[in-house]
């Protein structure tokens, strides 16, 4: 019901039509289009609504740019890993390439020794390498790698560059096995290089050994260099065997007991040189026989003839 003089609103107020409307902000658009490529009339309205809207388009790409720095940082550390792995292999190998080099240079320089010491000596020499030690770990012997074969005989000595390292006492056809100075069943005659005193070097187990048969007061001192006397016909004599680290003279006892440490490489692996045979000595001469009786005025007694 409506009352008197009042007309009511009309529902939805309508403007200009819609074509109307379109018209108006198309004449509008090109009107700005054309103002701003003649005159840049709204250089200043893109520079204030782009202040504006930077802090916004900072923020909403804040999430994409953290998105690629991360993936950025993964494929980074991915790529310093297989680096790191890369110069490790390589260290490795030239670690292994170094030591390889360095043992070289040591086996040519122990090679080269040795043949300068087969040059010095009087007999021929066969350079032999030790290949491992033998099976009973009650002996000090060693396996090197020639043998009949190659002219290796039982009892041949064995030295490196410094001195004697010890006997062939067993051959097979294509090794060796040689009883190391350090071995309990070994001896060998040696002189004190000082002053030529004579005695007897035997083996004791643990790398030393010991100078037997010699007494209390026998002019030894620590520091002398033992070497070969050549009595027993098999090593030359003169060559380096030992050194006297130890004296305990003790009165109560007959003979002193003198430690010495073997002067060559006894216990450590490498190469040697085995030693040809020596010129035989002439014979041991046989017990003269007993002289003729002489009597008191010194002629001798002739037997008369049958």
């Amino acid at each position: 019901m409506s009352v008197a003089g009042h007309v009511p609103p009309p529902f939805f107020k309508r403007g200009p039509a819609p074509l109307v409307r379109l018209a108006f902000f198309v004449s509008l658009s090109l009107l700005l289009l054309i103002a701003d490529l003649r005159f840049h009339t709204l250089e200043w309205a893109r520079l204030a609504v782009a202040t504006v809207a930077w802090p916004l388009q900072r923020v909403t790409w804040m999430p994409i740019d953290a998105a690629g720095d991360f993936g950025a940082y993964l494929a980074r550390q991915s790529t310093l890993l297989k680096e790191n792995q890369e110069l490790r292999r390589r260290q490795l190998e030239a670690a292994n390439l170094l030591l390889r080099q360095q043992h070289l240079e040591q086996e040519n320089l122990r090679l080269r020794a040795l043949l300068d010491m087969r040059a010095r000596l009087p007999v021929e020499g066969r350079i032999a390498e030790i290949l491992y030690a033998a099976r009973d770990p009650f002996s000090r012997r060693v396996i090197i790698d020639k043998g009949s074969q190659h002219g290796i005989a039982g009892g041949q000595a064995v030295v490196d560059e410094v001195g004697v390292i010890g006997q062939v006492v067993r051959v097979f056809p294509l090794t060796a096995e040689v009883l190391l100075l350090t071995d309990k069943d070994q001896a060998i005659p040696v002189e004190v290089q000082r002053n030529g005193l004579r005695a007897v070097l035997a083996g004791v187990g643990a790398g030393m050994m010991e100078l037997r048969f010699l007494a209390s007061n026998a002019e030894v001192q620590v520091g002398d260099v033992l070497v070969t006397s050549g009595l027993d016909g098999v090593y030359l004599r003169g060559l380096p065997v030992a050194k006297v680290v130890k004296i305990d003279r003790d009165s109560s006892y007959s003979f002193a007991r003198i430690t010495c440490a073997p002067l060559a490489g006894v216990e450590r692996h490498g190469l040697t040189l085995v030693l040809g045979a020596r010129t035989a000595l002439p014979p041991q001469p046989d017990d003269a026989p007993a002289t003729p009786e002489r009597p008191a005025g010194g002629k001798r007694i002739k037997k008369k003839a049958k």
